[in-house]
């Protein structure tokens, strides 16, 4: 068969991402902080954007006419939610409007921060000094020589977080161009300092270091069962110590107690990680018996456009073309991000309303009370795509009455009841914690216990499924969790 060039028509559909799409897309699963990061670049590259200022001032004739040429470049809408709703909304009023409120105040009028009313002290706190900083301090008055203080700083240099040594002798005393012998000096004077156990190698080490104030007897008798026992010792298999070590279950468990007196990890005591608290997004009140859903925009800027170049375009024949098409693009851009923005937060006010339908009763009673809910479901509910309600929940938080929770935690499969109806798998989990948290510890409950226990609770599940939950939970098994004193 020849080959021969041939003319076809094909008839297609695909979806363009218009940049101004792509734009919203990316500010809906933008979280807080990042929205504002963006807000400010835009309006750092962007000379059209301006943030309203506390002021009362009416709009002007000139803003009016402004108010024309707007709708004529920003006409467009970003196809990520239920527009139909946002049908009768004034953009023009919401472009131009000086409010003495920031942008998309909250239903509830909270009172700004007074910078001057708070105290030096209070917006300074106390910086607490890190580990390597607390061990430099006391090297310095250690009976070394300069050369030997060097080698100190090394070794200190190259703990971690904990107190433990993550450098080998063989690679400080090639990098210091010592001998091993010598860094083995220095290592058991750092081995010394404060807080003991610093500089171990091992956990077996770093137990032996902190050994120091009880009596010799028992200091070796101790030391046995770290040489000879430590998996043992882990299991809590005492009796199979004491066997091996030819003693009573009651000295070993006296030993035991020693042992748990010890810190495995001596350095975390200084530990100068700051926590990073989660701002929510959104606020849920109940008010009567209704719930309302509060948008949280303390700090973010309301956008409008600035003054000067209204002024600009209303007068159209005094401006050069290159001009004028340069402040035409920036204004399409400054009004396609205003809209998104708008777009974005009423995505989130409509996605939360809609979770707190199908999860009334959580907002009610608690967490046990969390029902099965998919993507989907919310999805059907709003008229909106189900990826639309992903990008929506990702990385957002609220605040309830029972806890600040993310998005996504309102979302979760389902667990079948004895009698047909469905439990949450979240509530399941929580169910299993409390479980094991009320347990007698001398005899804590297996995980086909717990699932009789559930049984009679009226959650039908396998015994997998609750090895499973309970490791997501970062519970120990029962044989670990068994406590002999």
């Amino acid at each position: 068969m020849a080959l021969e060039i041939k003319q076809t028509l094909k008839l297609t559909q695909q979806l363009v991402m218009t940049p101004q799409l792509q734009q919203a897309i990316k500010l809906l699963q933008l979280s807080r902080i990042e929205l504002l990061d963006l807000i400010r670049q835009e309006m750092k590259e962007n000379p059209i954007l301006e943030e309203v200022q506390d002021t009362d001032a009416e709009k002007t004739d000139q803003e009016t006419q402004i108010t024309e040429e707007i709708s004529t470049v920003g006409d467009e809408k970003p196809d990520i939610g239920n527009d139909a709703k946002d049908a009768d909304f004034d953009w023009q009023d919401y472009l131009y409007h000086d409010a003495k409120t920031p942008w998309g105040s909250s239903f509830f009028d909270r009172e700004e921060n007074d910078d001057e009313s708070i105290s030096f002290f209070e917006r300074n706190p106390n910086k607490r000094g890190s580990l390597q900083d607390h061990l430099f301090e006391q090297l310095v008055f250690a009976p070394l020589t300069l050369e030997e203080k060097k080698l100190g700083q090394l070794i200190i240099g190259n703990l971690d977080n904990n107190g433990y040594l993550n450098a080998t002798l063989e690679d400080l005393a090639l990098s210091s161009g010592t001998t091993i012998n010598t860094m083995e000096v220095i290592l058991k004077e750092v081995q010394k300092f404060d807080p003991p156990g610093v500089a171990a190698r091992n956990l077996k080490e770093c137990l032996r270091l902190q050994l120091t104030n009880i009596k010799e007897k028992d200091k070796i008798f101790i030391e046995k069962i770290l040489d000879r026992h430590m998996n043992t010792l882990g299991a809590k298999k005492y009796d199979v110590i004491a066997k091996d070590l030819q003693v009573r279950r009651e000295d070993v468990i006296r030993a035991v107690k020693i042992i748990y007196s010890l810190d495995p990890k001596p350095g975390r005591a200084f530990d100068t990680e700051e926590p990073k608290y989660i701002t929510p997004d959104l606020y849920v009140y109940k008010i009567g018996e209704e719930f309302v859903v509060v948008l949280n925009d303390d700090g973010l800027p309301r956008l409008h456009i600035n003054a000067f170049y209204r002024q600009i375009l209303g007068n159209n024949n005094r401006v050069a073309e290159d001009s004028k098409e340069y402040i035409q693009n920036k204004l399409r851009s400054a009004v396609w991000l205003i809209k998104s923005i708008y777009h974005r937060q009423n995505t989130l006010r409509n996605v939360m309303y809609s979770i707190i339908k199908f999860q009334k009763d959580f907002f009610n009673k608690g967490i046990d009370w969390l029902k099965p809910l998919i993507l989907r479901d919310v999805a059907e509910d709003i008229n909106m795509h189900e990826s639309t309600v992903s990008r929506a929940t990702n990385n957002k938080y609220v605040h309830t009455s029972h806890g600040i929770f993310e998005l996504k935690f309102f979302f979760n499969s389902s667990i079948n009841s004895l009698d047909g109806d469905n439990f949450a798998s979240k509530s399941v989990k929580d169910r299993i914690r409390k479980i094991i948290a009320i347990e007698n510890t001398i005899s804590p409950y297996s995980d086909q216990e717990i699932v009789e226990i559930l049984k009679g609770n009226n959650i039908n599940i396998a015994r997998r499924t609750v090895t499973k939950y309970r490791k997501m939970m970062s519970i120990l098994p029962s044989h670990i969790r068994k406590k002999a004193f």
